[in-house]
């Protein structure tokens, strides 16, 4: 079932051949020359092996229009999913809950985990196929006062920004994502994907897929290496990059 999926990345880093940024690095000035929500990304973007969307996401950005209020943030970790491995949604085959995986790429799969959180995802690969990319922690950019007050209802405490958007169910909960954005287009809904900036140079850590029991040993996990947002247990390597 499904198309060809490309081989999983060997080893567990990877980095980047760019030279390093300097004049606008992420890490110390987030708020950085990120394109506008304006631009979306393309659905040729998501139209393509899991895996490289996956790795293509990360320093992208992901923006939320809420009841007036824009809150953003900067993908700096991802998780791959598809219907040929069984910690896919989509291996069991289409069902209710998996329509969207198998719809058009460029729409967003939100579901809920444990009964609790909402979780994020970008649909790929051509229709028919189940795959999609768990957003799985971003950098705040934008809205990050909002982001407090929606985590603060929830019943967090004051939180660094570090510990705001560090998991799929925390950068949820401070964007304001619900269920209702399942199926929603990502570049014309309530939920967006912004390309990362041009001078993007950050190098990736891939390592293995966090909280499942399935597939366990598949590398289909990216971040960005030395991000102090990436959620935990962090990937061998990743404080190798950081500067």
């Amino acid at each position: 079932m499904g198309s060809q999926i490309s081989k999983a990345p060997p080893g567990s880093k990877r980095q980047s051949t760019r030279p390093p940024s300097t004049s606008s690095d992420l890490f110390s000035s987030p708020n950085g020359s990120f394109p506008s929500v304006r631009s979306p990304l393309p659905v040729v973007f998501y139209d393509r092996p899991v895996l490289e969307v996956a790795e293509g996401l990360i320093g992208c950005t992901v923006t939320v229009k809420r009841e007036g209020k824009t809150a953003s943030g900067v993908i700096v970790e991802t998780e791959a999913y598809h219907d040929s491995e069984p910690a896919c949604h989509a291996y069991v085959g289409l069902t209710p809950r998996t329509k969207t995986l198998f719809g058009p790429p460029g729409k967003a799969y939100v579901y809920r985990s444990y009964g609790v959180h909402a979780m994020l995802n970008a649909v790929c690969e051509p229709e028919g196929v189940g795959a999609a990319v768990l957003i799985r922690a971003l950098q705040p950019l934008g809205g990050i006062e909002q982001m407090r007050i929606r985590r603060a209802a929830n019943g967090a405490g004051r939180l660094r920004d570090t510990d705001l958007c560090s998991g799929p169910g925390k950068l949820t909960e401070a964007l304001g994502i619900t269920l209702a954005e399942n199926d929603g287009d990502l570049r014309t809904g309530p939920v967006r994907i912004g390309p990362r900036p041009a001078d993007w140079a950050h190098p990736t850590v891939v390592g293995a897929r966090v909280g499942i029991t399935k597939a366990v040993e598949l590398q289909w996990r990216f971040c960005a290496a030395g991000n102090p947002h990436v959620s935990r247990p962090r990937p061998a390597g990743w404080s190798t990059a950081r500067r």
